[in-house]
C-alpha cells in the first residue's frame, strides 16, 4: 500500500512545501518506496530521491508545483495525474516522468538523463539545454501535442520526439524560433516546421530513426493512455528529424567582420545605438600603452585625508605628524600639530575621546596608533612664530577651549587678540571642570602659558553685559563669541530643590573645595559629564556611586569602564519620580538611597548680552556655515554657544571661525572650509603591514616608534614599491627644488595594468577608466 502524503493539515490549510518535504523523507527512512501525493502547488516533488539498498521509488502526484522530478534519479518512476507547471524535468538525471496533461515552460530543461513523457503541450524554451553524457543512456522527451517557442534552444544532447497530434494545420508544431543555437542531440517532429535556426537541418527519417521512434512510441502512448493513436502515428512519411549542423558547416555559411556587422546587420537607433560609439580603428597589440589603454594610473597625493583626519574636529593631519617622525624631523612634527590646537597635551594627549583612534585604520590589523602619547609629545613645544603684526584687533568672549583656540589661530596670522574671561582662571571647563586626576593642572597651565607667549591678551574676571559688549564691537574690528554653557540644566521633578548641580560640584572640587556628600551619590545623566561627577563624588569619599539615565549612556566606553573599575554603577532607563532626604525615587516605585543627588545633563549658555534677533528659537547663536552671525558679519560664534559638542569640536570651531576672521579682516570672501573626503579602506593595502604584538601594545609603547605603524593613508610613504613593481619601468620620482617629490607614470610605457594601485600601501595610486 502506498504511502499518502497530503499537502493540508489537520484544519485542512494548506502545509508548506518543505514540510510536505519531511513528510516525503521521514517516510523513506521508515522504508516506504511507493508514494501518492495529494498536493497544492508544493514545488520539487519527486528528486533528488534514492534508497539505501537500490528500490526504485514510485510517485502518483496530483496538483504539483513547479520542478516536480527536478534533479530526478535513476529508478525513481513519477506519474502526474493532469498537468504541471514550470520546469517539470528540470535537470533530471535518470528518472520517468509521466505527466498526463500539459506542461509549462522549459520542460526538460538541462535534462541530461531519464525520460518524461508528455500527453499534451509544453511550454516555452522547453527541452532547452538537453545534454548526453556518453556514459549514461541519452535524454528523452516526448511530446504528444506541440512546443512553444525556442524550444531545444541550445540543446547539446539527447533526443526530443513531438507528435504534433491534432496540430496538423499549425503554422508549425515547434513554435517560433525553435533550435537556436542547438549543437547536438535529435529532434523527431511530426507536423508543419517553420521559422527554423540556420544552425541546424531539417532531414528525412533513415530507418533507424523508424525503429527508433516506431518502438518508442508504443510505450509512450501506453504510458499516457493514448495507445489508440498508435496507427494515427505510425505512419513515417509524416515524420522529420532536426540535427545540428557541424562546425564546418556553419563555418561554410561564411562570416562576416563584426566592423561589417556592426555597420551593416544592426539596426540604426537600436539598444546600442545611442551607448557605443566606435571609430572602427584597429588596435594591433593585444596589450597597449597611450591612449589605447582602457585604465589609466594617477598618483593622487593628498587626493583624500586619512581617517584619523577625517574624524579630527580639529582637522589635525596625524598622518603628516607621523611622516615627519619617519623622517626624523621630530621638531618639525611636534610644531605640525599646533598649527590646528593650542593644547595638544591637554585635549589630544588626556581628555579627548580620540575619534582619530576609532577611525585609525590599523585597527583593522591590530591596534589603533596611539595619539595620546603623540599629544604628549608636543607639551613643552615652543609657539609657532606670529604672522607680521597687522592693525586689526579682535575680541574674543570666553577663555574656554573655543576661545583659545580662535585666539591662537588669529595671534599666529598677526591680529592683535583680547580674551575676555568672567573666571579668574583660563581655560573655561578644561581648568573648572575636568577632574585633576583626567587633565592635571601643570599640563594645562603650561599650554595656557605658551599661548599667552604669543602677545595674547587676557582680561579675567570681565562678565559681559549688553553694554560691554556694545563696547567690544566699538574697540574691535571683530568679536568671537566662545562663551560656552554654564547655566546647569534642571528638571523641575519634585524635589530638585535638594540637587547639587554637576558643573557647580566640578568648578567647586576643582577649585580645591571638597563637597560633603556622604557616602551614597546617585548621579543624574551618564554621559561624559556624568562621568567626570562620578570621579568627582568618588574624589569626595563617596563608597557606593550609581550613574542613571533615561536611554543608553551617552559617555565614551573608555570613560564608562574607568568608572565601574571604581565601582560604580551605571543603569539606564531609569525615570525619576522625584528627590527626598533618602534619595531618588524612580516611576517604577523604586528607591535609590542617596545622601547627595547631582543632576549631569547638560548646560545651556548666557547669551542676555547678545541682541534677540541673533538667536535660534532655541537661544543658540544663530550662524552660518562659516561660524558668522547671521545679521552681523563681523561677529562670530563657536562652541556651546552654537550646539552642544565635544572639547575638541569647540577647537576646531574656533580654528575655522578664526579663518572666516581673517577672511573678512582682509576683504576677502568667506568661504566655509571643505570637509576632507576620507580615503576608502579598499585602497589601502593593508596586508603589506606586519601586525605588532598586541599584548605589547596594551602595555605601552615609544610614541616615537608609533610612526612606524602608521599606514600613512593618502599621503605617499615614499617606499619605492611601485618604482620598483612596474613591469614596464614607466614609473619614475621626480625630485623637486623645494625637496617635495612625486611620481609620475609615463604614458608612452604604461600599460595600465593596475600593479602599481595594487601595491600601493597608502592609495595613493588610483586607476581612472579611460574614456
Amino acid at each position: 500500500m502506498a504511502a499518502f502524503i497530503k499537502g493540508f493539515d489537520e484544519q485542512n490549510r494548506r502545509i508548506s512545501t518543505q514540510n510536505l518535504l519531511q513528510q516525503i523523507y521521514a517516510a523513506l527512512e521508515r522504508g516506504e518506496t511507493d508514494f501518492e501525493v495529494l498536493a497544492s502547488g508544493h514545488h520539487d516533488i519527486g528528486g533528488p530521491l534514492w534508497t539505501a539498498d537500490g528500490q526504485p521509488l514510485r510517485f502518483h502526484v496530483k496538483n504539483p508545483g513547479q520542478r516536480v522530478g527536478s534533479f530526478g534519479l535513476d529508478g525513481t518512476d513519477i506519474v502526474v495525474e493532469g498537468s504541471a507547471p514550470a520546469d517539470a524535468g528540470w535537470l533530471n538525471a535518470g528518472a520517468t516522468l509521466t505527466i498526463k496533461g500539459d506542461s509549462g515552460d522549459t520542460t526538460g530543461h538541462c535534462a541530461a538523463s531519464g525520460k518524461i513523457f508528455v500527453a499534451g503541450q509544453v511550454g516555452t524554451r522547453s527541452g532547452s539545454l538537453m545534454k548526453h553524457d556518453p556514459a549514461f543512456e541519452p535524454p528523452e522527451l516526448w511530446v504528444l501535442k506541440k512546443t512553444g517557442s525556442f524550444s531545444f534552444e541550445f540543446m547539446g544532447g539527447g533526443i526530443a520526439v513531438v507528435c504534433g497530434v491534432n496540430y496538423e494545420q499549425a503554422e508549425s508544431v515547434l513554435g517560433d524560433r525553435a533550435c537556436m543555437g542547438m549543437v547536438g542531440g535529435t529532434v523527431y517532429v511530426r507536423g508543419p516546421v517553420a521559422g527554423l535556426s540556420d544552425d541546424v537541418w531539417l532531414l528525412d527519417l533513415d530507418a533507424g530513426d523508424q525503429e527508433f521512434v516506431l518502438r518508442g512510441l508504443a510505450d509512450f502512448l501506453a504510458r499516457v493512455d493514448r495507445a489508440e493513436l498508435l496507427a494515427r502515428l505510425s505512419d513515417m512519411t509524416s515524420w522529420k528529424k532536426i540535427v545540428a549542423k557541424t562546425y564546418a558547416e556553419r563555418q561554410a555559411r561564411g562570416r562576416i567582420s563584426l566592423r561589417d556587422f556592426r555597420l551593416g546587420k544592426w539596426v540604426e537607433g537600436g539598444i546600442f545605438g545611442d551607448i557605443v560609439q566606435d571609430d572602427y580603428r584597429h588596435v594591433a597589440q593585444l596589450v597597449n600603452s597611450g591612449s589605447d589603454r582602457l585604465k589609466i594610473p594617477h598618483w593622487l597625493e593628498k587626493r583624500y585625508a586619512a581617517p584619523c583626519q577625517s574624524a579630527c574636529p580639529s582637522f589635525i593631519p596625524t598622518q603628516d605628524r607621523l611622516r615627519l617622525l619617519r623622517e626624523g624631523k621630530q621638531a618639525e612634527a611636534l610644531q605640525l600639530v599646533l598649527q590646528y590646537s593650542p593644547f595638544p597635551a591637554s585635549v589630544c594627549g588626556m581628555v579627548c575621546p580620540n575619534l582619530c583612534m576609532d577611525a585609525c585604520s590599523r585597527r583593522f590589523l591590530d591596534a589603533p596608533v596611539s595619539m595620546k602619547a603623540l599629544g604628549k609629545l608636543s607639551l613643552d613645544t615652543p609657539a609657532p612664530a606670529c604672522a607680521a603684526t597687522t592693525s586689526k584687533s579682535v575680541a574674543i568672549i570666553g577663555g574656554g577651549p573655543g576661545g583659545l583656540s580662535a585666539a591662537w589661530q588669529l595671534r599666529l596670522k598677526g591680529h592683535a587678540v583680547t580674551v575676555y574671561e568672567a573666571d579668574s582662571q583660563l581655560g573655561g571647563k578644561l581648568w573648572q571642570a575636568i577632574p585633576r586626576e583626567r587633565l592635571p593642572a601643570e599640563i594645562l597651565q603650561t599650554e595656557i602659558d605658551r599661548l599667552l607667549a604669543t602677545g595674547i591678551e587676557a582680561r579675567l574676571n570681565q562678565r559681559i553685559d549688553r553694554s560691554t559688549f556694545e563696547t567690544l564691537r566699538q574697540q574691535h574690528d571683530a568679536v568671537v563669541i566662545a562663551s560656552g554653557a554654564h547655566n546647569p540644566v534642571v528638571i523641575p521633578f519634585p524635589g530638585h530643590e535638594r540637587l547639587i548641580k554637576g558643573l557647580d560640584f566640578l568648578k567647586q572640587l576643582n577649585s580645591g573645595v571638597r563637597a560633603t556628600l556622604g557616602e551614597k551619590v546617585v548621579v543624574i545623566g551618564a554621559g561624559n559629564a556624568g562621568m567626570d561627577v562620578v570621579l568627582g563624588a568618588y574624589a569626595c569619599g563617596a563608597r557606593q556611586v550609581t550613574a542613571i539615565d533615561v536611554q543608553k549612556p551617552a559617555a565614551y566606553q573608555k570613560e564608562i569602564d574607568h568608572v565601574t573599575a571604581l565601582g560604580a554603577q551605571i543603569r539606564w532607563p531609569v525615570y525619576t519620580e522625584r528627590i527626598s532626604e533618602k534619595g531618588l525615587h524612580t516611576k517604577d516605585g523604586e528607591l535609590l538611597e542617596a545622601d547627595s543627588v547631582i543632576i549631569a545633563i547638560g548646560e545651556r549658555p548666557d547669551l542676555s548680552f547678545v541682541p534677540p534677533g541673533w538667536l535660534t528659537p532655541r537661544g543658540m547663536m544663530n550662524v552660518n556655515a562659516c561660524y558668522q552671525v547671521e545679521g552681523c558679519e563681523n561677529v562670530f560664534a563657536i562652541g556651546d554657544t552654537t550646539r552642544p559638542g565635544l572639547l575638541t569640536d569647540a577647537i576646531g570651531q574656533g580654528h575655522e571661525a578664526a579663518e572666516a576672521c581673517d577672511s573678512w579682516l582682509n576683504g576677502l570672501e568667506v568661504v566655509a572650509r571643505p570637509k576632507p573626503q576620507m580615503i576608502p579602506q579598499r585602497q589601502l593595502s593593508k596586508e603589506l603591514f606586519r601586525p605588532a604584538n598586541r599584548s605589547r601594545l596594551r602595555q605601552g609603547q615609544d610614541p616615537l616608534a608609533e610612526s612606524t605603524r602608521c599606514i600613512s593613508c593618502g599621503t605617499c610613504r615614499d617606499c619605492s614599491l611601485c618604482l620598483e613593481a612596474c613591469p614596464e619601468g614607466a614609473i619614475e620620482r621626480i625630485e623637486k627644488a623645494d625637496g617635495s617629490f612625486e611620481y609620475r607614470s609615463d604614458d608612452n610605457l604604461c600599460i595600465g595594468c593596475g600593479i602599481c594601485a595594487g601595491i600601493c600601501p597608502c592609495g595613493i595610486w588610483t586607476m581612472e577608466q579611460a574614456v
